[in-house]
């Protein structure tokens, strides 16, 4: 029966993993190849523990089994081997000391922020990536064009990638091409990449970030330095403005976005994002440090209280739509009056009270 049972399964198995893409292990850039080496070299050192233990779980219970004929080599009194103890030992601690000092190579090898400028004499693209509820959007800060859901790169020159997101934390990973590292709000990361050879790259967010996470895939395609400078043309010749407002309306929840391009980028768009202040009169993230580190508003700063806020205004139900959030309610009762009145910044001994809209102070002194 078993027999009978073989070739379909294995026919069963080939067919399964036709539709399987190995991008980790063939990689299509230099990034991909080092953390491909790392991997394989860890795997092999690792074997050389794996397949000695796998073959004596199954060589000394068939050797030592208790119904065995010959028990001459018994031996009830034998306690300590030198030999044994040196392979027991002297093995797992050289494998460790192997695995540690490829993994601290390679871990500074490939920093994600570390640049790649030593490969080549290319002149390094900039590229900043946000992340949207669900779709990515690319902005080419030197040439002044932006797109949605496709990433274009120059073959054979250095990627250097600022990434951040409109809301929740995400992952940008091309598989092809190296590891993926996280874009979160308020914050700006980064990641290096190159690409070897042309050819389109799926890639993807490989971090859940809701309903619309499954269609959160777009395309990189690498080109030659011709195609590259067209398809900026084409940009530039199809594309519409990216101004403040329309970012707003682009970063609203859509699922499965179409590709989309922008001939024109508001000068510092990526900076306010990051800054979580493209809403006009938003306070910015690093203004709203600087009033916590000085003490923070106090009562006084309660009438602003619109001008700090930015989940409500991108809050979603289960299925990805915007919900208008009521404003919530100061309360006075005894217990919140001290609450708020232990805020003061009088009663808390800061020498002045400060006031930040839009990286604009306005300092009094108490």
């Amino acid at each position: 029966m078993l027999k009978r049972l073989k070739l379909p399964l294995m026919l069963l198995a080939a067919v399964s993993l036709a539709g399987c893409q190995y991008d980790v292990l063939v990689p299509k850039g230099w990034v991909g190849a080092e953390q491909r080496d790392l991997l394989i070299i860890s795997t092999l050192l690792m074997l050389i523990v794996i397949i000695p233990v796998l073959v004596m779980a199954v060589y000394f219970p068939i050797k030592y089994r208790a119904d065995r004929e010959d028990t001459s080599d018994y031996t009830p009194e034998w306690s300590h081997s030198t030999k044994l103890e040196i392979w027991v030992w002297g093995v797992p601690i050289a494998i460790v000391v192997a695995l540690g000092w490829f993994t601290a190579v390679y871990t500074h090898r490939l920093d994600p922020y570390r640049s790649l400028e030593h490969l080549t004499d290319a002149q390094p693209l900039e590229v900043q990536a946000v992340s949207l509820d669900w779709k990515w959007l690319f902005i080419y800060p030197e040439l002044g064009v932006a797109s949605v859901n496709e990433l274009a790169i120059p073959e054979g020159r250095p990627i250097n990638i600022s990434l951040s997101s409109s809301t929740v934390m995400n992952t940008f990973w091309v598989p092809a091409l190296g590891g993926m590292i996280y874009s979160m709000t308020g914050m700006e990361t980064k990641l290096h990449l190159i690409a070897d050879e042309t050819g389109t790259f799926a890639s993807r967010s490989g971090h859940y970030s809701g309903p619309g996470f499954d269609k959160m895939v777009f395309n990189t395609e690498s080109m030659t330095a011709t195609d590259f400078d067209s398809w900026v043309a084409k940009v530039r010749a199809e594309g519409d403005d990216l101004s403040a407002e329309a970012y707003l309306q682009l970063e609203k929840p859509v699922i499965d976005a179409p590709i989309s391009y922008y001939a024109s980028v508001d000068d510092g768009l990526f900076d306010r994002i990051v800054g979580m202040c493209v809403e006009a009169g938003k306070v910015c993230m690093a203004d709203m440090m600087m009033q916590d580190k000085m003490g923070g508003g106090g009562l006084a700063g309660i009438g602003d209280k619109d001008l700090y806020e930015y989940d409500r205004q991108r809050s979603i139900d289960g299925f990805g739509n915007p919900l208008d959030l009521p404003a919530p309610q100061l309360h006075s009762e005894p217990d919140d009056t001290q609450h708020m009145s232990a805020l003061d910044p009088a009663q808390r001994d800061y020498p002045f009270d400060m006031k930040y809209v839009c990286g604009q102070t306005e300092e009094k002194t108490i």
